[in-house]
């Protein structure tokens, strides 16, 4: 056999695609190079021929001996028996205590009883040694709107957190402006209010600004940590200048943790103490982390081999983070608590970004469980016509399943404490994730264990009482969606994408009833952006479109306005979305079927800006424009108010469920 079809049939056993097909329908072979940089990202040595025969051998020795799976599925509350390759004497330690759950000996066959829910280790013995699995008893579905609500249909409202304002200045949205928005929503019969992901930046990130490339998504952007400031800003432009706001409120924040520290009361000690306890180890490095990378920078990989132990680091420093995570967490936790008191059924809706930043607190250290080499991103798609390198570190199966899934645990476990809803951005990475090598081989797809991580996300779902939205837009594989909605995850109903196979936009009775609906996202144009065609304007301008290319679009978008309008040629078409057109275009969500309906505050408000270009970082003002009325305004208005009415005439106003504070 030669070392081309050796090295393709590794890729094989380890999930890297052979090919995949584009938004054109053309077929991209994965090249020698890519699956030699998938493989190494995996932790496989292939950098010889050498190697990619004795890495093979390994493999293929390694699976032969194996008596069952890496991972082992199965539904709580059912027996099932699992084929074993040998005799073997078996027991299931419990995941919590260590317990023995069940134990026997199998000839051919592991029976085994109804298991509780949790990620057990299943222990086996035999002519081949000493082996363990990953036994993952899970529910068969995460929680519905109707098991966590009693209702099958709901609303909600979508804000850029970062772009909230209250009466007094302020630089930068935060959790208390959270709070006081979702109590509006919450008055108006909303069930839920989402906001883009509040993950930790990093101190040391200073140029970072988009929430989708966090340092660690299992903890929070201490940006949007309500303070007061000795000297409020006193100039409010209509974008963030976030240096000037890092600048003030990290100085408000180290004064506040001096005063903590000289003035605490014991009651806050004590809290603050349990806190970090219960944050255990994940908090001590988190901590750590950041203390190095204030002197080292923000990318791990560039530090020195002498950086500061835990034993060496700077004590004073490595508690002031961890305090800021304390204060964090808190005031996040009380605006889910505002949230459900001002009448929400299910409160925040939280976002969870498809990975961390490369080089940030999430890859580094021993718990890590991201591949080396790659980065996330995506082929061109209707989203990006050039394509997406997100420079986000990418979760490795091999490694995921090698921890355990700990990594992952932990992650949504932060996330679902704080929130009723948890959108998955980008779910398709649940199935399989398009990894671009750093040394410039072209992308490819690597496969996930899909049937575990739906497991995990139901365990820990079904745990933390939480409503889960996959966003599947994109290349969407044949059969996901399917497979999502059997796992009781919401997909997610764009209409600006819900098109049948002649490009005319689908009728909102035919939107699928599992499903989260809306007009737009932070990715997309708002309803006033896409009237004036912002998004074309801008790829013709970016150069993503020739001018021809940019009228035979513009044609298309005055198509797709009469569709949405209601007005047929030639009767000439709205100049500008009017409140009326808003609000018929809100109507025809808040009549479908999909189970939970989300409506921006940019739509509410008439604002043509969207939040996000893909594919750009600075030639797009992304992620810092500032809504130009405050939260106080907002509520005196008119426009959330003929919403609300709407979405109570369509019988999704909340009513107040379970009692989720």
């Amino acid at each position: 056999m030669n070392t081309d079809q050796t090295l393709k049939n590794l890729a094989d056993l380890v999930g890297v695609f052979p090919e995949y097909k584009d938004m054109q329908r053309r077929v991209h072979v994965t090249t020698p190079d890519t699956q030699r940089a998938m493989l190494r990202a995996n932790g496989l040595a292939v950098d010889t021929d050498a190697e990619v025969e004795e890495s093979h051998a390994a493999f293929v020795s390694a699976h032969s001996v194996q008596y069952v799976a890496h991972d082992v599925v199965v539904k709580v509350g059912t027996t099932c028996c699992i084929h074993v390759r040998a005799p073997v004497t078996w027991s299931v330690l419990s995941e919590n205590s260590g317990n023995i759950l069940a134990e026997g000996r199998s000839e051919e066959s592991v029976t085994l009883p109804a298991l509780p829910v949790g990620l057990h280790v299943l222990h086996l013995d035999g002519p081949n040694g000493k082996q363990s699995a990953n036994l993952i008893v899970a529910p068969a579905s995460v929680p519905s709107l109707n098991d966590l609500t009693g209702q099958e249909h709901v609303w909600g409202g979508m804000a850029a957190l970062y772009g909230l304002t209250g009466d007094a200045p302020k630089s930068l949205g935060d959790f208390h402006d959270l709070a006081e928005l979702a109590q509006v929503f919450g008055q108006h019969g909303a069930a839920f209010l989402g906001v883009n992901p509040v993950h930790a930046l990093g101190g040391a990130a200073t140029e970072t600004i988009s929430p989708y490339s966090p340092t660690h998504r299992g903890f929070l952007n201490t940006d949007h940590i309500h303070i007061q400031r000795a000297q409020p800003p006193q100039k409010i432009l209509p974008l963030i200048d976030y240096a000037a706001h890092r600048d003030g409120h990290r100085l408000a924040l180290e004064n506040a943790f001096k005063q903590f520290r000289d003035r605490a009361e014991t009651s806050e000690i004590a809290a603050f103490e349990q806190f970090c306890k219960t944050g255990g180890a994940r908090l001590d490095d988190f901590a750590l982390f950041e203390t190095i990378s204030a002197i080292h920078g923000a990318d791990w990989r560039n530090w020195p081999d002498d950086v500061p132990t835990a034993a060496q680091a700077d004590p004073t420093c490595v508690l002031f983070h961890k305090w800021m995570q304390w204060r964090a967490d808190a005031q996040l936790t009380r605006a889910q608590q505002q949230a459900i008191g001002s009448g929400m059924s299910l409160g925040l809706y939280l976002d969870l970004a498809v990975g961390a930043r490369v080089g940030g607190a999430e890859s580094w250290g021993k718990t890590a469980a991201t591949a080396t080499g790659v980065t996330l991103g995506a082929p061109p798609d209707h989203l990006s016509p050039a394509g997406q390198n997100w420079q986000l570190a990418a979760l490795s199966p091999r490694k995921l399943q090698q921890g355990r899934y700990d990594a992952l645990r932990f992650v949504l476990q932060q996330n679902m404490r704080h929130s009723g809803v948890l959108r998955i951005d980008h779910a398709l990475g649940l199935t399989r994730s398009f990894w671009i090598p750093e040394d410039g081989s072209p992308g490819g797809y690597m496969r996930q264990p899909s049937h575990a991580l739906m497991a995990i996300i139901a365990i820990e779902a079904q745990k933390a009482g939480t409503v889960i939205v996959g966003e599947d837009l994109g290349l969407v594989p044949t059969g996901f969606r399917e497979e999502m909605a059997k796992s009781g995850l919401y997909g997610y109903s764009v209409l600006q994408y819900e098109k049948d196979s002649k490009g005319c936009f689908t009728s909102a009775q035919d939107l699928r009833s599992q499903s989260l609906a809306c007009f737009g996202t932070h990715d997309t144009p708002t309803l006033a952006g896409f009237w004036q065609c912002g998004d074309i304007q801008w790829w013709e301008k970016l150069g993503w479109m020739d001018a021809p290319d940019a009228v035979r679009a513009k044609t298309l978008r005055d198509d797709e306005k009469r569709q949405l309008a209601g007005v047929s040629a030639p009767e000439v078409l709205p100049k500008q979305v009017t409140p009326a057109l808003r609000d018929k275009i809100h109507a025809t969500l808040a009549q479908s079927p999909a189970a939970l309906v989300a409506v921006q505050l940019e739509d509410i408000l008439g604002l043509s800006d969207a939040q996000n270009l893909p594919g750009t970082v600075d030639e797009h003002p992304n992620w810092r424009r500032r809504y130009p009325l405050s939260i106080q305004q907002i509520k005196a208005g008119q426009d959330i108010e003929n919403t609300a009415a709407i979405m109570t005439k369509a019988g999704r106003a909340s009513q107040l469920g379970k009692d989720r504070t």
